[in-house]
This record gives C-alpha cells, structure tokens and sequence, in this order.
C-alpha cells in the first residue's frame, strides 16, 4: 500500500490540507463459501462468534481500502479524509465492499 495517510474525520491532525481531488472510491465483491455457510449455520444453533465471515468482511474491507488507496494516489493525493465503509448486497450469496473517502493533499 502507498505512504498514504487515512482519516475518518474531515481533516489530518497537525496537517493543513492544501488540495482537494474528489471522491476516491474502491469495492470488492465477494461471495459466500460453503464450508463457511455450513459451520455459521451450526454456530447459529450454539451461539458464538462466525470467525470465517469475520476473516472475509476483515479480508473484503482491506481489499476495498487498498483499491481506495490505489485511486487517491493516482489522483495525486497524499491522504484521505473521511473514509466511510459500505455493504450492500449484489446478488443471492454475495455482497460488495465499498470504501469511499475524500482524496486530498495534505502538507
């Protein structure tokens, strides 16, 4: 990932922010692996933490950011400011990823 500086606030502490370049955006979509439906669907019955959706959102949500990333860079920006995550489902067993900030420069 690039020396990219991200904020969920509309500013960088202890930094001025000197250009604004727009929305930068990145996404994934991911689907549902069986093993991962079968056993989340026995921990429904028992309770407790669904580790394999917890790893692929952990593993969507960093896909996503990096692709943000990626975007802001190109753009010439040196952070992002506001940085916000959104789900939505894309079709039966899949959902996208969708990770959205304000590109900046930032002295």
């Amino acid at each position: 990932m690039h020396n990219m500086i991200l904020s969920n606030t509309e500013e960088v502490p202890g930094r001025r922010i000197v250009e604004f370049y727009g929305v930068a955006t990145g996404s994934t979509v991911r689907a549902k692996h069986f093993g991962r439906d079968f056993m989340a669907s026995l921990k429904n019955i028992v309770g407790g933490e669904l580790k394999g959706y917890t790893e692929l959102l952990q593993e969507a949500r960093q896909e996503a950011t990096e692709r943000m990333v990626q975007q802001a860079h190109s753009m010439g920006a040196n952070a992002v400011v506001n940085v916000r995550y959104s789900t939505s489902s894309v079709a039966q067993g899949a959902a996208e990823l969708f990770a959205y900030g304000t590109a900046v420069k930032v002295e």
